[in-house]
């Protein structure tokens, strides 16, 4: 099996790379967020081109890029290597935040090894078996996010859209009418890092309406007072 293992932390890796390795795993790694990403990218490709069996294990506080970012990111580009997320985060929020964003396992610090061997294996199994391509666009009403080139359009026309706010969106839309409260879209769009008493979330919800619902087009997000925000197509005339 090949694993990438993305950990900043010296000791930690030198652990791992040297129990792994004993195991009969071919390892690599990479110490920092955008070089984690950069690796599971081409091993993904790798992967595709001989069918090799790669596990990712991803550390969730990294410099340059978090755990959350980079999961977040393959799988808007429908990388579909296997994830385990291991970190010393172990809040339910944080465990949630990284399932929800494309992770297929997690593991708190400090673990035993011979559990983290077996979770391995078992995303490795899992990989082994073909999954159902993932839609590679969303759609209500006539808003559509193409999830390949990650392009929003409304009738149409191109919405010119940051990657937060695109990251935004596709939350939405992957559950219209979905009721989705500050602290889950909070978790699910920027991390458990984010100060929970911020209002970046209202700030995000006003600049995504002001790019969606420009030109009298009719609304689309809708603000639950006191509970959250859900998206959904307005009703049939």
């Amino acid at each position: 099996m090949n694993i990438l293992i993305v950990e900043d932390d010296d000791r930690i890796a030198d652990f791992l790379c040297r129990g792994l390795r004993a195991e009969g795993h071919h390892i690599q790694r990479a110490a920092d967020g955008p070089g984690g990403l950069a690796m599971a990218r081409e091993a993904a490709r790798q992967a595709q081109a001989d069918g090799t069996c790669t596990v990712l294990l991803l550390d969730l506080m990294l410099p340059g890029m978090g755990g959350l970012e980079i999961c977040q990111a393959l799988r808007a580009e429908q990388v579909d290597l296997p994830i385990l997320m291991l970190t010393a985060q172990g809040a339910l929020e944080d465990r949630v935040a990284g399932l929800r964003l494309g992770a297929d396992d997690y593991l708190c610090k400090p673990f035993e090894f011979e559990e983290l061997l077996a979770r391995l294996e078992a995303l490795a199994r899992r990989g082994r078996v073909q999954r159902p391509r993932p839609a590679s666009r969303l759609q209500v009403a006539d808003l559509v996010l193409d999830l390949e080139r990650m392009q929003a359009s409304r009738a149409g026309r191109p919405l010119p859209l940051t990657a937060r706010e695109l990251a935004l969106l596709e939350l939405l839309m992957r559950a219209p009418g979905r009721l989705f409260s500050r602290e889950r879209i909070l978790a699910s769009v920027w991390g458990t890092s984010e100060d929970p008493l911020t209002n970046v979330v209202d700030v995000y919800i006003r600049r995504l309406r002001a790019r969606i619902e420009a030109d009298g087009q009719r609304p689309l997000i809708h603000t639950v007072r006191g509970l959250g925000y859900r998206l959904e197509a307005p009703p049939a005339a």
